[in-house]
C-alpha cells in the first residue's frame, strides 16, 4: 500500500529503526533479514532525502530529520492499530494478549492480588506485565509501549483520559521498639526524627518533600533513601526513624514487621490513584475489558 509514492510498509520498519537505532535489533524485532531491514532504510532515506540514522563511534544516532519523525510515525501506527487493525470483540478467556501497565511497586501490592483474583475468576488466559513508573510515563502512552498507567491524579496528562480508581491516606510507621513508638508523634518529634523516603528512580525530587518544603518550609532529616515504596517499613526495623507510607502498605506490614502505625502530626490531603490510557484507544474492547476489571478490582480490594 503506497501514499503520496511512499510505501506504508516501511513505516513499521522506520519505526523500528528509530527506536533500536541499529540495523541488526531492528531485524530481530521484525524477524526479517538484516539485509531487508538495510535495505528498508536505504529506500526511507531515498524518500525522505535524509539520512536518518549516521553512524557516529560506534552507535547509529537519530538525524534531527529523523528526531522530528519519530513521534510522527508512532502515531500514526498507533492510530491504524487502534482503529483500523483493532479486533471488534475481545474475550479474555480465549486472548492471548499481553497487557503492558505501568504501576509502581505500592501499586502491585496494594492493588494487584484484587486484579489476579478477577482476572482468575474470569478464567482470563491473557498476560500481564507490570513496567517500573518513569518520569513522564504519558510519553509511553503516545509512543505505544504502555497500555494502561496507574498513577496519582497530579502526574496524569491532559491530554488523554483518566479515571480515578480510589483514594489512599498516609500514615507514618515506626519500629516497635525504638524511641519514637509507644507515644503521640507531634510535629517537634516528626521534624526532628531521621526519615527513611523513597525517592523515584531518575532522580527526580520526592513529590511528599516538594509539598512538604513549601507548605512548611522546612526539609526532612533524610537518613535513608530507597527506589521502592514497599521497602519503607522494613527499613525502619532497628532504627528510631520514621517513615510516612500508604496506609495500604502500612497496614499490610504492621502485622509482618514489629512496627508501629502513628497518625501524621500533620494533614495531609489524600492521594488519588487513576488510571490513564491513550485517547485513541478509548474503543479498543481489550482495553475497555482491563479498565472494568481495575474499577471492580478497587471496590474488592477495599471490601477486603
Amino acid at each position: 500500500m503506497r501514499f503520496n509514492k511512499l510505501d506504508l510498509n516501511l513505516l513499521v520498519a522506520l519505526d523500528v529503526l528509530l527506536k533500536e537505532r541499529s540495523v541488526t535489533r531492528t531485524a530481530e524485532t521484525l524477524n526479517m533479514s538484516a539485509s531487508a531491514v538495510s535495505n528498508a532504510l536505504a529506500r526511507l532515506r531515498d524518500y525522505f532525502d535524509d539520512e536518518l540514522l549516521v553512524q557516529i563511534g560506534r552507535k547509529m544516532e537519530l538525524t534531527p530529520r529523523a528526531e522530528g519523525l519519530r513521534d510522527a510515525v508512532r502515531d500514526v501506527l498507533l492510530r491504524i492499530d487502534s482503529s483500523i487493525a483493532a479486533l471488534p470483540a475481545f474475550d479474555p478467556r480465549s486472548s492471548d494478549r499481553t497487557f503492558r501497565i505501568f504501576a509502581s511497586d505500592y501499586t502491585q501490592l496494594a492493588l494487584g492480588p484484587a486484579l489476579m483474583t478477577l482476572a482468575a475468576r474470569q478464567k482470563a488466559t491473557v498476560r500481564f506485565e507490570f513496567a517500573p513508573q518513569v518520569s513522564q510515563p504519558h510519553r509511553y502512552l503516545e509512543r505505544g509501549e504502555a497500555d494502561l498507567l496507574i498513577i496519582p491524579t497530579g502526574f496524569v496528562s491532559a491530554e488523554h483520559p483518566n479515571e480515578v480508581l480510589y483514594r489512599e491516606q498516609f500514615v507514618c510507621m515506626v519500629w516497635r521498639d525504638g524511641a519514637l513508638a509507644g507515644g503521640r508523634l507531634d510535629f517537634d518529634r516528626f521534624v526532628a526524627a531521621e526519615h527513611v523516603v523513597m525517592q523515584p528512580a531518575g532522580g527526580r525530587a520526592d513529590a511528599f518533600e516538594g509539598w512538604f518544603l513549601k507548605r512548611y518550609g522546612i526539609s526532612r532529616r533524610v537518613a535513608v533513601q530507597t527506589y521502592s515504596f514497599v521497602t519503607l517499613p522494613a527499613l525502619l526495623v532497628g532504627t528510631d526513624r520514621v517513615a510516612t507510607v500508604h496506609e495500604r502498605i502500612a497496614r499490610r506490614f504492621a502485622g509482618v514487621w514489629p512496627l508501629e502505625i502513628q497518625s501524621p502530626p500533620l494533614e495531609f490531603d489524600p492521594m488519588e490513584q487513576a488510571m490513564q490510557w491513550h485517547k485513541f484507544r478509548t474503543n479498543d474492547p481489550g482495553l475497555t475489558w482491563l479498565r472494568g476489571l481495575l474499577v471492580d478490582a478497587a471496590k474488592l480490594m477495599d471490601a477486603s
